[in-house]
């Protein structure tokens, strides 16, 4: 009896199977529903997968798939070798998102992906080869970052570079309610400086794929001017918070959504 009884399971799985595969290729054939892709965010220094919580509520929501990819801030290069293993891991269509080093990061990992059919950058370096995350901030006036910086020396002679707690409310996340800014100062996570100096190099995804673009019209750390000048650079779809902090993905989870969500409707 229990044989009888595995087979006539198998054979439910089985019809079940068939019955999903012929009902999608029936919506196929007939132009029916999409599955909707998978979001995938990447977090920049200072900051973790949390921050994106709100972001996460609000697409899930509305039935995207989404990932937090957690960044490991330690090399442009290696971490984007990192995301890249994660991504290949995902099928169906991506958007990816960066924030930040974030975008350093998205902009290596995608090369190549034909999964990949949108890059969503919130005030975030898009870089091309031989540009750093430090030559970019530097290249318009405007950033306080370094003035807030305390380096912790590594075993491996690298330093890992923290926001000071005290300051790190005004110069990350201005607009965020003080309460949540302060436990962000003790939850960030430390890049190296390394990092931050590393150049990008070969090919970056947004030379070949849509991107769009948040700008944060007050951050201290990536200056609105660099900000729009890389987002121009590569033809991004613009959006703009006017007084948006470096955190505008926090303090405006809404707006951060609605153009993530814009990039998957327009290419997915």
């Amino acid at each position: 009896m229990r044989k009888v009884k595995s087979i006539g399971i198998a054979a439910a799985v089985l019809a079940a199977t068939t019955l999903v595969i012929t009902a999608g290729q029936a919506a196929e054939a007939t132009g029916g529903h999409r599955a909707k892709p998978t979001v995938v965010l990447v977090h920049g220094a200072f900051a973790d997968s949390s921050g994106w919580n709100d972001v996460v509520r609000r697409l899930q929501h509305d039935g995207y798939p989404t990932v937090s990819a957690s960044n490991p801030l330690r090399g442009v290069e290696s971490d984007a070798a990192q995301v890249k293993a994660l991504l290949d891991s995902i099928q169906g269509p991506i958007v990816l998102v960066g924030h930040s080093y974030g975008g350093m990061v998205a902009s290596r990992a995608a090369v190549g992906d034909p999964d990949v059919k949108a890059l969503v950058y919130i005030a975030a370096f898009v870089p091309q080869a031989g540009e750093s995350a430090a030559d970019l901030s530097g290249q318009f006036p405007g950033s306080t970052l370094s003035e807030t910086l305390r380096p912790v020396p590594l075993p491996d002679g690298n330093v890992d570079l923290y926001v000071d707690r005290a300051l790190f409310p005004q110069q990350f996340a201005a607009d965020v309610p003080a309460s949540q800014a302060a436990l962000m100062a003790v939850a960030q996570r430390p890049v190296t400086a390394a990092a931050l100096n590393e150049d990008a190099t070969g090919p970056q995804a947004w030379q070949t794929i849509p991107s769009y673009y948040l700008v944060a019209g007050a951050d201290r750390n990536i200056p609105p001017a660099a900000q729009n000048f890389m987002a121009g650079r590569a033809h991004s779809v613009v959006r703009a918070v006017k007084g948006g902090s470096h955190a505008v993905f926090v303090s405006q989870p809404a707006i951060t959504t609605s153009l993530i969500e814009k990039a998957a409707r327009e290419h997915s």
